[in-house]
């Protein structure tokens, strides 16, 4: 059972995606460290044929500047004796943050992990998503890799600090946090088999989020 999980400060930042940027900016103050302390996420849903019940782990850093999710089951795979539906895998996590009073956050940046083993002519896609519950804004990245191909990737989302979509204050809301793995085969031979993974065979850390913070002005 996930609800009630608390996950660290850094899952805060992926408000900061999809928060309408003019309403924002009005009430950030100036850029600031971390806040002091720890700030609780409840991890409300974990839904999605690559992170089933048990697989899928949140750490956060000791500076709350970022934080990590780790699959240990996030694999597509298509060609050879594949399931039809198994090119597709996907994750979807529901957040609720607690964010400490007088504080804002944005993702800066996201870097996504894995490892692929794709034959000749074989097309591996990455995206990942945010968007808040009951908004229509999202803010979606994707990145392709091509076969040949038989060793770890690794795609970085980035936005430069001016670009930045800060959180606003004083509001708790929930987002939905959705990543996807997709392999497909084109005009590869069917009869082999690649496939493509949220993590790495060393099993070193697959995802990690960025924070940037700042305090919002005094009331």
């Amino acid at each position: 059972m996930v609800r009630g999980l608390l996950v660290s400060s850094a899952v805060a930042a992926l408000f900061a995606a999809v928060i309408p940027a003019q309403s924002a900016t009005a009430q950030v103050a100036t850029a600031s460290s971390p806040p002091p302390g720890k700030v609780t996420v409840d991890v409300v849903t974990v839904n999605g044929s690559g992170c089933r019940a048990g697989t899928a782990a949140v750490a956060t850093s000791p500076d709350n500047t970022a934080f990590t999710v780790t699959y240990s089951d996030y694999l597509a795979n298509a060609g050879g004796a594949s399931s039809p539906t198994s090119f597709r895998k996907n994750c979807q996590l529901g957040l609720l943050v607690h964010v400490p009073q007088g504080f804002t956050y944005a993702i800066s940046s996201a870097d996504y992990r894995g490892f692929a083993s794709l034959e000749a002519g074989v097309t591996g896609v990455e995206k990942a998503s945010y968007y808040f519950q009951g908004s229509s804004n999202t803010a979606a990245r994707t990145h392709t890799f091509h076969g040949p191909m038989a060793e770890d990737w690794q795609a970085t989302d980035s936005t430069d600090w001016a670009q930045l979509v800060w959180a606003p204050c004083g509001v708790k809301r929930s987002v939905n946090v959705n990543t996807e793995l997709r392999v497909l085969l084109g005009d590869s031979d069917p009869g082999k088999t690649s496939f493509m993974t949220m993590d790495s065979t060393d099993g070193s850390i697959s995802t990690v989020y960025h924070l940037a913070w700042k305090e919002c002005p005094a009331a």
